[in-house]
């Protein structure tokens, strides 16, 4: 899953909006270049998101949102059209906009909150929902229990509004509602949340847990984030969001070959040094 950011203050650095305000006209053309880019490198899904969820971000209003996300989901769809699109975003208005635009899956940060509103519009669509793990506050009596706990609860609420079981994807929510040290703690657990039964959905590309062990800033973080790619999969991770498509796809595939063993059948047909 490729990251496009539609912000100008991602913590990456990498919002495409960086230095235009709200973007000027060609904003999503050149959005959408990205895009054929990450596609070109392996990204099967691009994951579309118009605020930010760095710590001390600006909030960013409904109107301003839409404005952002929709224009870019229906070129990205036209452009593209065989790319399923994620739309990352707790608002129900930017939700059922981006799919009326041409998204195929909703992307819920908060997915462990009790509204189950992006969770009846994903039925209403019979579009695929991304349950992430969030807490308002990094406070835990058993981390890895009670984010299991969390996502169970999640799962059932939006069974509840209508969602397919066969639809339900899970995010640990590393960065979110957690420290450095909870974040490696889950990381290291991470096949824990095999029990839910749920394709799981691996962030961690950049975070800043990664720049805290490494001490590196955001743009020096490939490394990092590649072993925790190949290490999640090896947790059993279906799905890894990313900046950097081309290098962890590479890492996916290795990983996979190794794991799953899905190396391709050229392998077979002589040996190897």
């Amino acid at each position: 899953m490729g990251i496009l950011n539609v912000t100008p203050d991602s913590f990456s650095g990498d919002g495409l909006l960086a230095g235009e305000g709200s973007g000027g006209q060609d904003h999503v053309a050149r959005i959408v270049d990205v895009a054929r880019a990450m596609a070109a490198e392996g990204a099967d899904i691009l994951d579309v998101g118009g605020e930010s969820t760095r710590p001390g971000h600006e909030a960013v209003d409904e109107s301003e949102e839409l404005r952002r996300v929709a224009p870019v989901i229906a070129a990205l769809h036209d452009a593209l059209p065989d790319v399923p699109l994620s739309v990352d975003t707790t608002k129900p208005a930017v939700a059922e906009a981006a799919l009326a635009a041409g998204a195929d899956i909703v992307n819920d940060i908060w997915g462990v909150a009790a509204d189950e509103a992006l969770s009846r519009i994903a039925a209403a669509h019979d579009a695929p929902i991304i349950l992430m793990h969030n807490r308002a506050e990094a406070v835990y009596a058993n981390l890895v229990a009670e984010v299991i706990a969390d996502l169970e609860a999640a799962i059932d609420r939006a069974h509840r509004a209508g969602v397919g079981w066969d639809k339900i994807i899970v995010d640990p929510g590393i960065g979110f509602g957690k420290t450095a040290e909870h974040n490696l703690a889950l990381l290291r657990e991470l096949d824990a949340l095999l029990v839910l039964g749920r394709p799981i959905l691996l962030g961690t590309s950049r975070k800043s847990t990664i720049g805290k062990v490494l001490d590196l800033p955001a743009d020096e973080r490939l490394e990092g984030t590649l072993a925790t790619t190949a290490l999640g999969i090896a947790a059993g991770v279906d799905i890894v969001r990313v900046h950097d498509v081309r290098a962890n796809v590479r890492a996916a595939r290795m990983a996979d070959a190794i794991i799953r063993g899905t190396a391709p059948a050229v392998l077979s047909e002589g040996g190897s040094r």
